[in-house]
C-alpha cells in the first residue's frame, strides 16, 4: 500500500510540474510575438530568387502598351532591383543617386533602402545637389532640349515645336519620368525609363539618370511628388 501511495504521489507531483511548465509557455509565447516588428522582419533583403527575379523583369502590358520581357541574366546582379541596408547617410523617404557607383536608392524606414542600378547620360552627370521631385508622368512625351536636337539634327521632329516624340516603349523617356526641381526652377534633370536595359550600369552619351522600364515603374510607386533627392 505504502509503495502504491508513493507511486500516486509521484504522479500527481509529474503532473503538476507539466501543467505549469505548460502555463509558463502559454504565458511567454505572446510576449515573444509582439516584441517582433513585423515590418522589418518580413522585409526581404539581398538578391531576390531567380522566380523573383522571372517576375520582375517579365513582359507586361502598362497604361494601355506592352512592354517586353527584360533579359536580367545579361546584367550585372548588383544592379537588380534589390533591397539593402541604408549606407547613405540620408532619412526615409530622400532619393539618393550615387553617379560614381550608379545606383539609385530610395531610402526606407527602419533603416534599409531599394536600390536600383542605373545608367547615366551627359545631364546625369551636369547637375548635383539637393532638390524636390517637382512632378511625375506616365508615359510622358518627350522633348529633347535644342542643344541635342544641333548635335543631333534627325532629333528635330520631336522638337518642343513640333509637340515631342509620343509616348510609347520607343520613347526616350521609357514608361515613367520623374522631374527634379531646384528652388522652384526645372534642373532639367530626369529620371527616367529606357528600353536599353544593356546600358544600365554604364556611362552613355545622351540622357539623364535612366532605370529599366519595369524599373522605373516600381520606383513611380515608391516615390511621391515633393520627395527629396539628392545627386552626388
Amino acid at each position: 500500500m505504502k509503495d502504491r501511495a508513493s507511486t500516486l504521489s509521484r504522479r500527481v507531483l509529474l503532473l503538476g510540474m507539466l501543467s505549469s511548465t505548460l502555463t509558463a509557455c502559454s504565458t511567454l509565447s505572446p510576449a515573444g510575438i509582439t516584441s517582433i516588428t513585423p515590418s522589418t522582419a518580413r522585409r526581404p533583403m539581398g538578391l531576390p530568387s531567380e522566380e523573383e527575379l522571372a517576375t520582375r523583369y517579365a513582359g507586361l502590358e502598362d497604361g494601355g502598351y506592352t512592354l517586353p520581357a527584360v533579359p536580367y541574366q545579361q546584367i550585372d546582379p548588383k544592379f537588380y532591383r534589390q533591397r539593402v541596408m541604408n549606407m547613405t547617410g540620408e532619412p526615409a523617404g530622400t532619393v539618393v543617386v550615387d553617379t560614381g557607383s550608379k545606383f539609385l536608392y530610395v531610402v526606407e524606414p527602419g533603416g534599409t533602402a531599394m536600390r536600383y542600378g542605373v545608367g547615366l547620360g551627359r545631364a546625369g552627370f551636369a547637375w548635383e545637389g539637393e532638390g524636390v521631385v517637382h512632378w511625375r508622368q506616365k508615359w510622358p512625351h518627350w522633348k529633347p532640349p535644342a542643344e541635342m536636337i544641333a548635335r543631333q539634327p534627325e532629333l528635330a521632329k520631336f522638337s518642343v515645336e513640333n509637340g515631342g516624340q509620343p509616348p510609347g516603349p520607343n520613347n526616350a523617356l521609357g514608361a515613367r519620368a520623374l522631374y527634379i526641381f531646384q528652388n522652384g526652377e526645372d534642373t532639367l534633370y530626369r529620371l527616367h525609363g529606357t528600353r536599353e536595359w544593356s546600358s544600365i550600369g554604364k556611362s552613355v552619351s545622351s540622357g539623364c539618370v535612366r532605370l529599366i522600364n519595369q524599373d522605373v515603374i516600381d520606383l513611380y510607386t515608391r516615390v511621391p511628388s515633393k520627395a527629396r533627392i539628392v545627386v552626388r
